[in-house]
This record gives structure tokens, C-alpha cells and sequence, in this order.
């Protein structure tokens, strides 16, 4: 079995900085593309970003500039530093991993359970 358990999440106020974590454990053969996703109720959940295994990032147009993306392969681990959050950044965060468990199964996403970031105004 696979999990991916996030923490970090959160209160703070609007202009600061918070770091959120997504360690991924269990049986795993290789992590490849890691991200994070956000979602607000009555909403579709929505990519943050995502690196891949050897460091390249992508991010969501909106976010370029104040979230940072990096992992750790040796601990399987993604963080997301997000800094000058707004309001609008308040949503549920989650993390997702494409997994190889074996060298010859597929690869397969996985989600975290979600933390929640609140930002006050």
C-alpha cells in the first residue's frame, strides 16, 4: 500500500508564508511526477504544480513567482513554499504522486488526504 500524507497547512494572515509537506511511504518502487492540487468547495481542484523526478517545475500561471515547488527523492517528499498568500489562496491542498511499485507495474496516481490553508484578510 501507497500513502501520501501532507502537513503544513494552516491560518495566516495575508502577505505571509507557509510550507506544506507531502511525504509519500509504503511500497514503492520508483516516485516519478509529484505536485500539489488545490480545491474550494463548489469548485473544480485545480494544479498548483508539479517536478518531476529530476527537478523540472511547472506551476499555474496565476501562482508563478510566489509558490516554489522542490522534492527530496532520497525521502520521497514534495513541499510547496508558497509565499504573499492572499485570500484567495484559502483552499484545501492536495498532494498527488504517479507511483511505480514494482519495475514492471504502471505507473499510478495517488492523493493525499488534503490540508487546509486559510488565509485571512
Amino acid at each position: 500500500q501507497v500513502q501520501l500524507v501532507e502537513s503544513g497547512g494552516g491560518l495566516v494572515q495575508a502577505g505571509g508564508s507557509l510550507r506544506l509537506s507531502c511525504a509519500a511511504s509504503g511500497t514503492i518502487f520508483r516516485v516519478n511526477v509529484m505536485g500539489w492540487y488545490r480545491q474550494v468547495p463548489g469548485k473544480q481542484r485545480e494544479l498548483v504544480g508539479a517536478i518531476t523526478s529530476g527537478g523540472s517545475t511547472n506551476y499555474a500561471d496565476s501562482l508563478k513567482g510566489r509558490f516554489t515547488i522542490s522534492r527530496d527523492n532520497a525521502k520521497n517528499t514534495v513541499y510547496l513554499q508558497m509565499n504573499s498568500l492572499k485570500p484567495e489562496d484559502t483552499a484545501l491542498y492536495y498532494c498527488n504522486a504517479d507511483i511505480k511499485i514494482t519495475p514492471w507495474s504502471p505507473s499510478t496516481a495517488y492523493w493525499g488526504q488534503g490540508t487546509q490553508v486559510t488565509v485571512s484578510s
